[in-house]
Order: structure tokens, then C-alpha cells, then sequence
């Protein structure tokens, strides 16, 4: 017998402002919502602030800085989460399953030409690449996302609790299909010759 595999959706809410984010992201925990299908990415700092430092203890993590309070209180809804300085994006917190696929972008050595790990990971769960391209773009203007990948019964009631917290904007990708892992730049922007 031939296992299909079930087409999900993903929604992506941007938010301008980190509280907005961190209210949407615990609504979602407190509705009940299964938190490893949604992951926040925003940058950890501003270029012009010095990064002090964190440190984790168990399942808990520390930040030191100016929205050190923001990140340190989220990273206990989410499993796994990375800072990194991504080419083209700079300083960047990924939250969530997010975080697993931009490592992997990053130790695949997919990053070639100024594609971001960011993009690859979200072009690997199915987000088309015009889209990669304006989210990676929010992030780097200091904007947040919250993304989730789920049923398209789960992202619709997620879109109601993430458009309920003021976002820029809010994107649901229907029947999304998951890309391979080992995505090629290449196939999410196209290079320019020198």
C-alpha cells in the first residue's frame, strides 16, 4: 500500500513590535496549541547593542542584553532554540523547529551567494520563495515571526489567535509540501554574476 503523505499548511504572522510577538506566542501555549509545530525567529539584538551573553541551566536559558527578558521568557515554550549571525540578516534567535532546519542549513553548507539559513529553513517546510525573500526581510528590520506548520485545522485556529495580536501582516500558505532537506541556494534566489 503507497503511504501519502498528508498536505499541511503554514501561516506566518510578522509583528513589529516584541511584545506583540510574545503575547501571540503565549496565547498559542496557553490554548492549548502543540508548540512544537510553531517556532518565533526575530533578531537578538540590534547592531548597535554588544551582546552580554546567556547561558542555559537544564531546560532554562539566561539573556543578558536589551531584550534579553523577551527571549529568555520564551525559550521554555519552545524546544530548542539557536543565536547565530546569519550572512545578509546579521544576529538572529530562532525558537522552535524552526531552529533545527537553519542549523541544518548551516552545517549542510547550503549557504551560498547571501542566502540566509532563515530562508532555507522556511522554504524547506513548503513557504514559497517570493515569501521567504519579504520574511527574511522583516526580520532584518527588526520585525518577528511566528510561524507555524500544521494541519489546516490547527493553522486556522492559530491564524485567529496570531491576527488577534496586531501584526504587520499575517500570511496562511496552503497545502504546503515540505522540500528536501538538503535545499540548494540556488533554488531560493537566483545569483547575480560578478
Amino acid at each position: 500500500m503507497e503511504h501519502q503523505t498528508e498536505k499541511q499548511d503554514a501561516v506566518v504572522a510578522v509583528y513589529t513590535r516584541h511584545q506583540d510577538a510574545d503575547e501571540a506566542v503565549r496565547e498559542l501555549a496557553s490554548g492549548g496549541f502543540d508548540m512544537a509545530h510553531f517556532s518565533i525567529v526575530g533578531q537578538g539584538f540590534h547592531s548597535e547593542e554588544k551582546v552580554v551573553g546567556f547561558y542555559n541551566i537544564g531546560d532554562r536559558i539566561k539573556f543578558w542584553g536589551k531584550n534579553g527578558a523577551f527571549w529568555g521568557g520564551l525559550w521554555s515554550l519552545f524546544f530548542g532554540g539557536i543565536f547565530l549571525t546569519l550572512p545578509v540578516i546579521g544576529p538572529v534567535m530562532v525558537l522552535g523547529h524552526l531552529a533545527a532546519m537553519v542549523v541544518a542549513a548551516v552545517e549542510g553548507a547550503i549557504l551560498v551567494g547571501g542566502v540566509s539559513a532563515l530562508g532555507a529553513a522556511l522554504y524547506s517546510i513548503g513557504i514559497p520563495k517570493n515569501s521567504v525573500i519579504e520574511y527574511e526581510e522583516s526580520v532584518k528590520t527588526d520585525g518577528y515571526l511566528v510561524v507555524g506548520h500544521g494541519s489546516a485545522d490547527e493553522m486556522a485556529r492559530s491564524k485567529v489567535v496570531l491576527d488577534a495580536n496586531n501584526p504587520a501582516r499575517i500570511d496562511v500558505h496552503k497545502n504546503v509540501e515540505a522540500q528536501a532537506a538538503d535545499v540548494p541556494a540556488s533554488a531560493l534566489y537566483e545569483r547575480t554574476a560578478h
